[in-house]
């Protein structure tokens, strides 16, 4: 059976495509724009290469969003696409004793690739379904981070128009925010009437709880220490706008992961959250980045593929301190971070086992990675024998 191996190095504007035959012999070798007449001509090289598009194999490394567009054209003509780690390319190229680098050269080497491994390339690959579930969850993490980074500068701001006003309450509720955005600072609220502050303060709680009253905030801002910042008072509004309208789009992302993850792996999500302290939304993350536990062959491989592997440097008589690789898959080491932190706090088991680190003598950071370990342990057993979590006796 003949098949055709592709590897495909894709740039902004243009991509280089070189095609193996199975003994290794290039087929055809080119380089297209990054447009439509480009695809065209790769599909045209492909077919005439090989008739039955089931026997070929493209490959191409993760480039951003540049690669995305021809990723999603070869895998709609039925061809099996995958997209590799570029530090898996870079490794393999170090084989070779060549130091010259072109983008056909890279292409090959892709194709070269994917020949060496294609009894293995199967655990590339990844269907549309799961690159939307991964998608939607990366948004999700992209603005939990403009959150927090958004917070961060509206303390900077309070700190100089109403310093006093985070020991009194949390800034953050919707009531504080919308209140704030009518009251920036300390000046503007000794400036107005008792009774107007009260009314705003009860209008934007909008029948929600208050922790705080009007009294207490107009006695807090005629005792400050707040200096007056007429640019302060102009962006602290914006900002508050702005936040606002992260966490609705939070919100709405939020909803549509937990509703993708219940019609693609409502199964699989069941299973990860019966271990108390991993939610719905961790466990959705979790699951978006790995796509198919079958794609690693142990637990090891899906810790290598997080990154949390741990590389040792010895030489000799000498051992260096030992670390994690951060190699792999920053998202998903983020996200078993996070899981960890909660079983942590939440889940009697892991607890004990943290803290059995902790006696053995493991600082708190090795023992949050140990602790990390473990739960990837119990997870991929988990979700390759389809079972709920429960624990045996003496199981630590």
């Amino acid at each position: 059976m003949t098949k055709l191996f592709v590897g495909i190095d894709v740039s902004k504007d243009s991509f280089s495509a070189t095609g193996l035959d199975s003994k290794g012999n290039v087929c055809f070798s080119l380089s297209a724009p990054m447009d439509r007449n480009g695809f065209s001509e790769l599909m045209k090289a492909i077919t005439s290469n090989c008739k039955d598009l089931c026997n070929v194999i493209a490959a191409m490394e993760s480039t951003g969003c540049y690669h995305i567009n021809l990723f999603s054209y070869l895998s709609s003509k039925d061809i099996n696409t995958v997209v590799i780690n570029p530090l898996l390319i870079s490794n393999f190229a170090k084989l070779s004793l060549r130091k010259a680098k072109t983008d056909r050269k890279d292409s090959l080497t892709i194709a070269r690739f994917i020949l060496a491994h294609k009894d293995s390339i199967e655990q590339f690959s990844i269907s549309q379904d799961t690159k939307d579930f991964r998608d939607i969850a990366r948004e999700r993490e992209s603005i939990s981070h403009l959150i927090a980074s958004t917070k961060n500068e509206i303390k900077r701001i309070l700190q100089t128009t109403f310093p006093e006003l985070e020991s009194l309450c949390n800034v953050f509720t919707t009531t504080m925010l919308l209140f704030l955005k009518e009251f920036p600072s300390a000046r503007f609220i000794k400036a107005t009437d008792a009774k107007v502050i009260a009314e705003a303060l009860e209008r934007c709680g909008k029948g929600r709880s208050v922790s705080i009253g009007a009294d207490d905030i107009i006695r807090a801002a005629k005792n400050s220490i707040a200096s007056s910042s007429l640019a302060k008072e102009l962006i602290l509004p914006q900002k508050i706008s702005t936040l606002l309208h992260l966490m609705e789009q939070l919100d709405k992302l939020t909803d549509i992961l937990t509703n993708l993850c219940e019609s693609i792996a409502i199964e699989e999500m069941e299973i990860i959250t019966s271990i108390d302290g991993i939610g719905d939304v961790t466990g959705a993350a979790f699951l978006a980045e790995i796509g198919d536990i079958n794609n690693f062959s142990s637990h090891k491989s899906l810790i290598a593929y997080a990154g949390l592997d741990p590389t040792v440097f010895q030489s000799g008589k000498f051992e260096g301190t030992s670390r994690i690789s951060k190699r792999g898959n920053r998202h998903l080491r983020r996200i078993i971070y996070l899981m960890t932190i909660g079983v942590i706090r939440c889940n009697a088991f892991f607890k004990a086992y943290f803290l059995k680190r902790r006696q053995d003598g493991l600082p708190f950071r090795k023992a949050v990675m140990a602790t990390a370990h473990k739960l990837i342990r119990v997870i991929f057993a988990m979700l390759t024998h389809k079972s709920h979590f429960h624990v045996k006796e003496n199981s630590l």
